[in-house]
């Protein structure tokens, strides 16, 4: 089953907890904090696998969650790292944010890309230690991972695209002229998936061509199966435009050819500017006023034409080598750039934008933010230095400033997580 489109939802491990912990020994007193740090949460890793040809499973597997990291124990011991977990996709898989459609990474020129970073683990009480803070009661908790939903989009890669209406020997011709072996029958919608094959000409110099399966009036709209597949076309460096120049089932191979081009232009004028060779297939059954009619269609439209017989294998040599000096002219193939920078797979630090909220109902200043949730959790409020850290992470975060403002005033009631603490000015 061939299948180039598929979702999946993907979430890197959390960081472990540190671990709050005091050293006991037998006559050993007052050993001090020896609580040790957590270990780090599995990244998301996507590789290219070269035996992929196709995105079916994802059909059947549509979440990838890494482990998270060992929380820290005792005696300065870390928490163990989590194993990093590995997504495998053919080649020219591209990947996209769901939500906002946006390029995250074009797997055609990379083997492995990091799509989510696992959380750090956090810091033991052991970290800590001061001569004014002996005994500290807290330690910081693992960052969460990177959770995205995502949408991956198979593009073959191929230099050059057989493109034309269904029945006009494009997968007689892909197979007279490569190692590929497509389902060849005398009916419309014969190919059901696109077919790569590799032409080689002499030592050392070959290109691979795809049969674009499904092109008819209104495929760029979805009619037929163009719609699916009109997508491998962007990668192509060029195209051959197959027709039956024999006509045998009573069109016009030049309507034909204008119908095609209208559908690619209509799915992305990006498709217009590849140079396109006209290939007449058929040869051996079309008449003389066929032919010319063609011949006339390409000096009009200033296109090179080639007229083929793909079922007895003759003029093909001349269109292979043409292909060959026409590609070494254009540029490689597409890749599509990310539309993001180096740090959206990162979990959120500490002192960067950690997506606080504030709002005040009644005079009651209401905290919104998951990471101080996080750092609540771990510390003791009723032991004093517990308390001090917290409200430094209150300036370093950002929300003290905000709360100013916002035009707090001393003993005004802020809610965290349902817990009242009385503003006081910091210095």
């Amino acid at each position: 089953m061939f299948v180039d489109v598929a979702e999946i939802r993907i979430k890197s491990g959390k960081g472990g907890n540190g671990a709050v912990s005091f050293h006991r020994e037998k006559y050993v007193s007052a050993g001090g904090p020896d609580g040790g740090d957590g270990g780090k949460g599995g990244n998301v890793i996507l590789r290219v696998d070269p035996h992929l040809n196709t995105l079916v499973d994802f059909r059947y597997r549509v979440k990838y969650i890494a482990k998270d990291g060992e929380d820290g124990g005792r005696n300065n011991c870390s928490g163990k790292s989590a194993p990093d977990t590995i997504i495998r996709v053919p080649s020219g898989t591209i990947v996209k944010d769901k939500e906002t459609g946006s390029i995250i990474v074009d797997m055609s020129q990379k083997e492995s890309f990091m799509i989510a970073k696992g959380g750090r683990g956090g810091r033991g009480n052991q970290h800590f230690a001061t001569p004014a803070r002996q005994v500290p009661q807290f330690a910081i908790p693992g960052e969460d991972g990177v959770s995205m939903d995502l949408i991956l989009e198979l593009k073959l890669l191929a230099d050059v695209g057989l493109i034309g209406f269904p029945n006009v020997g494009k997968s007689t011709l892909i197979s007279a002229i490569s190692n590929a072996r497509p389902k060849i029958a005398n009916y419309h919608f014969t190919t059901l998936q696109p077919n790569l094959g590799v032409v080689s000409i002499d030592e050392g110099e070959s290109f691979v061509v795809a049969d674009i399966p499904g092109l008819i009036e209104g495929a760029s709209a979805g009619v037929g199966l163009g719609h699916d597949f009109l997508r491998h076309v962007e990668r192509c460096r060029m195209l051959w435009h197959v027709v039956d120049a024999a006509a045998l089932e009573g069109k016009n191979a030049v309507s034909d050819i204008e119908v095609i081009n209208k559908e690619l232009a209509c799915f992305s004028e990006e498709l217009t500017q590849k140079p396109q060779i006209l290939v007449a297939n058929k040869l051996d059954l079309a008449t003389g006023d066929q032919v010319k009619e063609l011949e006339d269609y390409a000096k009009r439209t200033k296109t090179q034409f080639f007229g083929v017989s793909a079922l007895e294998r003759s003029g093909l040599d001349s269109l292979k080598k043409a292909t060959l000096q026409k590609l070494k002219e254009l540029p490689p193939i597409k890749v599509f750039e990310s539309d993001f920078d180096d740090d959206f797979a990162k979990p959120h630090r500490l002192g960067s934008d950690n997506g606080f909220e504030i709002k005040v109902e009644d005079g009651v200043f209401k905290v919104k933010s998951e990471l101080l949730l996080r750092i609540l959790k771990s510390v003791d409020l009723f032991d004093y230095g517990a308390l001090l850290y917290f409200q430094k992470m209150l300036i370093k975060i950002g929300v003290d400033a905000q709360l100013k403002a916002l035009g707090i005033q001393e003993k005004d009631v802020v809610v965290i997580d349902g817990i009242d603490f009385d503003f006081e000015y910091i210095t």
